[in-house]
């Protein structure tokens, strides 16, 4: 009897890009649970935010709170993920903690990490957010090559609340257009 090969059925792939995921998280801080430790990577992801787009300190001065995510792993092949956490800023002090977790499908295939900083500039757009299930349905053409990258994205956030994003320090190799939900989550670390 010849044995059979194995093949790659739909779970087996969904099996793989979770496990692939899993691992990218592992250099993101996961299973850490030390405020201290997201406070000062938040400080640093700030500072070189403000040191490579210093007009982005305006927008700072100017936001009601601004959600600053140091670390986000994302890696996918058809279907993907990614991971960070991060902390809620509203006059330069922590309030609250995040977790942002994000589920995609569609012709996508790589793996990158990136920073990301949410500038929620009316108090009615933080407090919205900070009262509501975190989630954000969108949609996304990306890419991402080395440190250089761009993105052209809509989605439920910027088309009802005055909310602005910045994303910086992509580093990775990551090509695709697809369908995602992402959800911030409010944690104790």
């Amino acid at each position: 009897m010849k044995p059979r090969s194995p093949r790659l059925t739909r779970r087996n792939f969904a099996l793989l890009s979770l496990a692939g995921l899993t691992v990218a998280a592992c250099g993101n801080g996961v299973g850490s649970s030390n405020a201290a430790k997201i406070d000062a990577r938040v400080d640093a992801t700030l500072a070189q935010m403000y040191e490579l787009y210093p007009n982005t300190r305006d927008l700072a001065d100017k936001a009601a709170g601004m959600l600053v995510m140091p670390v986000v792993t994302e890696a996918a092949f058809g279907f993907g993920g990614s991971y960070g956490r991060g902390a809620l800023r509203v006059n330069g002090v922590t309030v609250d903690y995040y977790s942002a977790v994000k589920g995609s499908a569609g012709f996508q295939i790589g793996a990158q990490q990136f920073s990301h900083v949410l500038f929620f500039m009316t108090e009615d757009a933080l407090a919205g957010f900070r009262r509501s299930s975190g989630w954000v349905a969108g949609a996304d053409l990306v890419y991402v090559l080395k440190d250089q990258g761009a993105a052209l994205a809509a989605d439920t956030n910027t088309l009802t609340a005055p909310i602005l994003a910045a994303v910086f320090n992509q580093a990775g190799l990551y090509a695709g257009a697809s369908l995602e939900g992402a959800k911030y989550t409010r944690i104790i670390p």
